[in-house]
């Protein structure tokens, strides 16, 4: 048998976030500072990837995520997901359990497309929706409006996760803001509630938002990320 190796690390990105935010170019200086492999990237409609926003889907997005991890990365690999990408790093691992190692998920919001999007829509939003197809709404994080589209919602619920068991084993962290207001820190309870590992851990911090964005928060996120990588499962990673 070889030496174990350390894993690599991969930052999946919110909905309408890029590769260039603070989360993402905090870990991957953290990564380089301990000598691990490190990967970013842009969904399609995201960032500088081409596509528009507008075609996208959790499919289509976690069929992007699957190609960055069976293509760009070697060994096995510690999924951090904010937001959206919490979800995707979920699903990832349901998809490739034996290249999964661990995840951290940022104010993890699976299934958002259901609960948080369609649920949260005025009348007029959906019939908005219903008549074009999508429908833009305001954001506090950017210039630019939230496009949810008809395809969007009706494709995500292909997969959801709440509605029953998660059967993903590896070690997962949640760390949540107990002031989100975009996801709730409950969301995180659920996911507790239904994930099938043993280990998973949840951390919630008093006065911050969903962009856990804040010194203090990349803090507990790469700490979270070191309490994977040394943990009990470290002697089994793959050589």
């Amino acid at each position: 048998m070889g030496t174990a190796r350390r894993p690599g690390l991969i930052f999946l990105g919110g909905f309408m976030s890029d590769m260039s935010g603070v989360k993402a170019t905090a870990l991957e200086s953290f990564a380089g500072q301990r000598g691990l492999p490190n990967l970013r990237f842009d969904y399609s409609g995201h960032g500088a990837s081409g596509g528009r926003l507008e075609d996208g889907t959790i499919g289509g997005w976690l069929g992007d995520t699957l190609e960055m991890l069976d293509q760009l990365c070697d060994g096995p690999q510690i999924l951090i997901g904010s937001s959206m990408g919490g979800w995707l790093a979920l699903l990832a691992a349901l998809a490739r359990p034996g290249r999964v190692r661990g995840i951290v998920g940022i104010a993890a919001a699976p299934d958002f497309t259901e609960q948080l999007v369609h649920g949260d829509l005025t009348l007029d939003q959906r019939e908005t929706l219903m008549r074009d197809g999508v429908v833009y709404v305001d954001t506090p994080y950017g210039d630019k409006p939230y496009a949810f589209t008809r395809a969007l919602i009706t494709e995500g619920r292909a997969h959801l996760l709440l509605d029953g068991p998660i059967a993903v084993r590896c070690p997962v962290r949640l760390i949540h803001g107990r002031g989100d207001t975009d996801v709730p820190w409950q969301t995180a309870m659920a996911i507790m509630a239904r994930i099938e590992t043993a280990d998973c851990a949840l951390t919630v911090i008093k006065g911050a938002d969903h962009r856990l964005s804040r010194p203090q928060d990349l803090a507990k996120i790469c700490a979270a990320v070191m309490d994977i990588i040394e943990g009990p499962d470290a002697a089994s990673w793959a050589p």
